[in-house]
């Protein structure tokens, strides 16, 4: 392990809270794009209103859900570098597995907001509303797992 990076010290600790922002970021472009999606399912096609939402939905995208996806998982790495014990623990197995689901979710969203751009509507209004709580439970179970750590 590098010295510098041991569990506990400060390093370690900078590394894990700019891990915590970055999931933070992340989540709220996950709740957020498919809220803007219902909006698109109620534009009219062509109109002013989703020529707006196409805008938003690139930006969130681009400017926060991409980088903070990033950066969630390469402050991950490092810390899980930093203290190799993590991996055997069940609680950060259940919690790597939700987060990998959560990157797939991630990546829908992405091909979604694709098809949004050329025209489509993917899904429905109802679809988006309910596909939308799942990162919220997720991150919900993420979070009491991180903090109780129950095997």
């Amino acid at each position: 392990m590098i010295e510098f990076l041991a569990p506990g010290g400060a390093t370690y600790e900078i590394i894990k809270g700019l891990h915590i922002a970055a999931v933070i970021f992340w989540m709220a472009g996950m709740l957020y794009l498919p809220r803007l999606f219902v909006y698109h399912h109620q534009a009219i096609p062509g109109g002013e209103l989703e020529g707006a939402l196409l805008t938003q939905e690139r930006n969130l995208l681009g400017i926060i859900l991409n980088p903070a996806l990033i950066a969630v998982w390469l402050l991950a790495i490092v810390m899980l570098a930093a203290n190799p014990g993590l991996f055997s623990q069940g609680w950060m197995h259940t919690k790597l597995a939700l987060v990998l689901a959560l990157s797939g979710v991630h990546g829908f969203y992405a091909a979604s907001a694709r098809k949004f751009a050329k025209g489509a509507r993917p899904g429905t209004e109802k679809f988006w509303r309910l596909i939308n709580e799942a990162p919220a439970i997720a991150a919900i179970i993420i979070a009491v797992l991180a903090v109780w750590k129950p095997f």
